[in-house]
């Protein structure tokens, strides 16, 4: 199978400065800033542009407390959708499986005001197996053999690449696994999870729009001992 040996997901040598302990400070004190306009009804992308030019973020930096905030009114709708466990699951596949793979390789993790665990790796179209892959896929299914799921459907995007192997070695690894696994290549993952109950993600935009939702990937970091990075206060 053709991996990068040298492949750690969603880390880049700057960001050792970027997310330093001399660093949250300032980063906190911008989320608080972005925070309150977005609550005052400023939308996200320009309020984390506005403050952290006033800040001097770097792209990453911002990144990361985009990735991390939400309004009020966010939260507490998700907080009202989030749900332990379901017999049938969905599953956002390159979503939980790259947050899972950041995970296995020791590389950065966020702590997120609505609970989740975010990563700063950028999938656009491009993706390709590494290293720890397998063990993202055994964390997950390990973590759904926990929850006593009966059927766990896992949604792949058929314009990323390499989505036909990691297909593949899902469907392997699971093999002989106690529920039944359901995996499937779509065009749209996001508007296939729209209005279902039960689904892993932490995509902010499925978590808005889905009936209810599971924070599998936090488990998983928690059970790891993992330390995601706080941006926010």
């Amino acid at each position: 199978m053709n991996r990068d040996k040298h492949a750690k997901r969603g880390y880049l040598p700057e960001d050792a400065r970027n997310f330093s302990a001399a660093a949250l400070p300032t980063l906190r004190t911008a989320a608080r800033h972005i925070a309150y306009l977005i609550n005052e009804g400023y939308d996200l992308k320009g309020a984390t542009a506005f403050v952290g030019n006033r800040f001097l973020l770097s792209a990453r930096q911002r990144l990361a407390l985009m990735r991390s905030l939400a309004t009020d009114r966010q939260l507490a709708l998700r907080r009202a959708k989030e749900t332990e466990k379901g017999p049938e699951v969905w599953i956002d596949g390159f979503n939980t499986l790259i947050t899972l793979e950041v995970l296995c390789s020791d590389s950065l993790l966020f702590s997120c005001m609505d609970g989740t665990v975010r990563d700063l790796a950028a999938l656009r179209s491009t993706y390709r197996l590494i290293p720890e892959t397998d063990g993202a896929v055994r964390l997950l299914l390990d973590a759904l053999q926990g929850m006593w799921v009966q059927t766990a459907h896992i949604l792949l995007d058929e314009p990323v690449s390499n989505s036909g192997r990691l297909k593949a070695r899902i469907a392997e690894l699971g093999e002989g696994a106690a529920f039944a696994l359901d995996i499937q290549i779509l065009k749209d993952v996001d508007r296939a999870l729209y209005g279902k109950r039960c689904v892993i993600s932490s995509d902010s935009v499925i978590l808005d729009r889905c009936e209810s939702w599971i924070n599998l990937a936090a488990r998983c970091a928690e059970a790891q001992g993992a330390q995601p990075i706080k941006v926010w206060e």
